[in-house]
């Protein structure tokens, strides 16, 4: 949602609360976002019969919406590039982007204005709002801002976010992760691995000469003041531990150890400039078949968040990137019973990549589709339910289909699908979306996300969205 969605309500939230309207006048802060907001404008609220009135047509004028007034019919129509909406004077029905929705009152004119219930503008706006009575202040969380999660960042300057960039002719080495059987290490110029086994115990060994680290590196795994590291592999049955080093300083270059439980062949090569894949395989087996050999689909799946970031809350030790992860590889799981699509998931275990790395794996893949997953949170306990986010054009139809599936499947409250500038979503060139499957503020929700049953119902719901999307159902 945009900000002057948001800003509407610095207006709207004065009446929200029983006596905030006088409150306010007696010097109320408001702050939105973090900031503190100047509310302004000589338009004023009323209550009707109970109801909290707001003028609209005002409002949106000053914020930026389209508003035709039809005069002959009595009614306004109020729009945005995603949301149209329409009222008719002293009517209870309006009209959503064509969908029939109830009004609790009637809009009226006063003094020429047209006023419209409260409650009808905070379905359609979402905001998260908490009132301090002690210090007189209302805070307003945007849902695009979240609890402090990262998603959201400027656009990327020419070096897609990195905060690095070659020097001294050195490729910079700025993630490590690991899907099921496949390592990715995501670069800044072009690193040639030099790879070779050892045994007792089993591992692979990758090399990356004229390579160093890269400041975006150091903030995303851990590294010490040797600038070595590792990271335990949990959940397979191949891996044990990845640990990387500056293994030398002339030629600098960086070294990458698979520890494994047992000696497997392997397939290491570059996928496109930015991009290292190494392949595991049994001994003996075929050579893996290169992301999308053959005509496949390519599905780059996201679990939000990792390791030391662990995202938004719920209590009692659940956080949203445990959440994340397991509806990640459940999804990830039916997925991969479908012979027409290749899955690659940017991370499968607790770590982290930064969110120019994501990006940057889905791109170097020629990635069909990228499906971030996550869980929301909001400032009150009281906001419920599932949205779909999207930030291009291109990829609202692959919006609004995976949002289908997706809200049949959690049965929680339907927030819409929803135009959100997220990094993962904006910098990625294929259709890309934001899956919120709920809210882990409020109870109920939080609950049903840390459900079994719950996660592998969402699971297919998501993946049938995915495949009829790409035709391959």
């Amino acid at each position: 949602m945009k900000k002057f969605g948001f800003l509407l309500f610095l207006f709207v939230f004065m009446w929200a609360i029983p006596n905030y309207g006088h409150a306010a006048s007696a010097g109320a802060q408001i702050v939105l976002d973090g900031k503190q907001i100047n509310v302004t404008g000589s338009a004023q609220p009323e209550i009707i019969n109970g109801t909290t009135m707001v003028p609209f047509r005002v409002i949106s004028e000053n914020l930026g919406y389209k508003v035709n007034w039809n005069q002959g019919k009595k009614s306004v129509q109020v729009s945005n590039d995603d949301t149209e909406i329409q009222l008719a004077i002293g009517s209870k029905s309006a009209a959503v982007n064509g969908k029939k929705v109830t009004l609790n009152a009637s809009p009226v004119i006063r003094s020429g204005s047209a006023l419209v219930p409260l409650r009808f503008i905070g379905e359609q706006m979402g905001l998260d709002v908490s009132w301090d009575s002690s210090s007189k202040t209302v805070t307003l969380i945007t849902q695009n801002s979240g609890s402090g999660d990262g998603e959201t960042t400027p656009p990327a300057s020419g070096n897609d976010g990195n905060d690095s960039v070659p020097s001294e002719g050195l490729a910079l080495v700025n993630g490590i992760s690991l899907s099921d059987n496949r390592m990715l290490i995501t670069t800044t110029g072009t690193a040639k691995p030099n790879t070779f086994t050892m045994a007792g115990p089993d591992r692979i060994v990758i090399d990356l000469p004229n390579a160093a680290f890269s400041n975006t590196f150091r903030d995303s795994l851990t590294l010490s003041q040797d600038l070595s590291g590792e990271f335990a592999v949990m959940d397979n049955e191949n891996v044990t531990n990845i640990r990387y080093a500056l293994f030398q300083d002339n030629p600098s270059t960086v070294r990458v150890v698979i520890d494994l439980n047992k000696a497997m062949s392997y397939k290491a090569y570059n996928e496109g400039n930015d991009l290292i894949i190494v392949d595991l395989m049994e001994k003996g087996s075929e050579t893996t078949a290169p992301v999308g050999d053959g005509g496949k689909k390519v599905v780059v799946i996201d679990a939000g968040h990792g390791a030391k970031d662990p995202g938004a809350s719920a209590g009692g030790g659940r956080n949203e990137k445990t959440f994340n992860l397991a509806m990640a590889l459940k999804v990830e799981q039916v997925l991969k019973q479908n012979p027409d699509l290749d899955v690659v998931l940017t991370r499968d275990d607790d770590t982290f990549l930064e969110l120019s790395e994501r990006v940057k794996i889905a791109k170097n893949l020629n990635a069909d589709v990228f499906i971030s997953i996550h869980a929301n949170s909001a400032g009150s306990s009281s906001a419920s339910g599932t949205e779909t986010y999207y930030q291009r054009s291109s990829s609202k139809t692959l919006a609004n289909t995976v949002h289908k599936h997706l809200v049949e499947a959690t049965q929680l409250t339907n927030r819409g699908v929803r135009y959100g500038n997220f990094h993962v979503i904006r910098e990625t060139t294929m259709p890309a979306v934001l899956l919120e499957i709920g809210y882990l503020s409020n109870s109920n929700d939080a609950a049903a996300l840390f459900s079994e049953d719950f996660q592998n119902r969402v699971a297919q719901g998501i993946a049938d969205g995915i495949e009829e999307y790409l035709g391959v159902n």
